[in-house]
């Protein structure tokens, strides 16, 4: 696939992306609501709003592969979450459907698993456990690239991201740190991968400590280079008190925002 859309392309990731995927006789078409930088060789930048239906239309049209980043990258209030990160997506799913695009990489996150306790190993298959408004728009983004794979036939892989930074900075993301060099690979792999169906996976390094089971990983022939654990002595004394739903729960900071429940009922 040669000809790829990523949206949210003047992001945190989409940066990255941009100059890690850029050559190899891609055609990268770079999308985001925010000015970027000139266009270099092979790329071309639009500005667009994804919750314009024929924005998102005019995006896609000719593309091969949709690698959808944009949207809100944390937790935030839902009148910004489902304009950004709801009614853009679906609009991102259904203009690719009309379009005749092949493959959509749904930037999903570990948060949409967030409630499930900090110690257990989280398996694939296991249900959604959102622990933010943020965690239940990339659960909606999961269910809808289900439907868009099984009713229309598009290749769907929905990523959930893990802690994306250049290092870990603290002793949570000794298990969920994706490093720059990473990601870049997980999306080639994404790109590359002979044909699939529909695929959940970890964007996750090769860390010592890391909780999340990753099966597809390997159908997509992705496999990461770097681990946090050559962070552990620096970052071991940086980790919440016990009690504390940081320190309980997968989703770290996210379980604890807004925290009025009992979480011993969280099982």
């Amino acid at each position: 696939m040669k000809n790829i859309l990523i949206t949210g392309a003047a992001g945190e990731i989409g940066t990255v992306l941009r100059a890690g995927l850029c050559g190899s006789g891609r055609s990268l078409r770079l999308l985001d609501i925010k000015p970027q930088t000139a266009a270099r060789v092979g790329e071309q930048c639009i500005t667009a709003d994804l919750t314009d239906p024929m924005a998102a239309q005019t995006a896609v049209k000719d593309i091969e592969c949709v690698i959808h980043l944009a949207g809100v990258p944390r937790e935030g209030p839902w009148n910004a979450i489902l304009p950004n990160n709801v009614i853009a997506t679906y609009n991102v799913f259904d203009a690719a459907r009309l379009a005749g695009v092949k493959r959509i990489v749904f930037a999903s996150s570990n948060h949409v698993m967030g409630y499930y306790r900090a110690q257990d190993t989280i398996a694939i298959s296991l249900p959604p456990r959102p622990d933010s408004r943020y965690g239940v728009s990339k659960a909606f983004g999961e269910a809808l690239g289900r439907m868009y794979a099984d009713k229309y036939g598009i290749e769907v892989a929905c990523l959930r991201i893990g802690s994306f930074r250049a290092r870990p900075e603290d002793a949570r993301q000794l298990a969920t740190w994706i490093s720059h060099r990473d990601m870049v690979e997980l999306a080639r792999c994404c790109i590359e991968a002979p044909a699939f169906h529909y695929l959940v996976l970890y964007g996750v390094s090769n860390n010592t400590r890391s909780k999340w089971q990753n099966p597809d990983a390997a159908r997509i022939g992705y496999q990461p280079s770097d681990n946090a654990e050559q962070y552990a002595a620096e970052l071991l004394t940086k980790t919440p008190p016990a009690g504390d739903p940081a320190a309980d729960f997968h989703g770290g900071p996210f379980c604890a925002l807004e925290f009025t429940g009992d979480a011993s009922l969280i099982e």
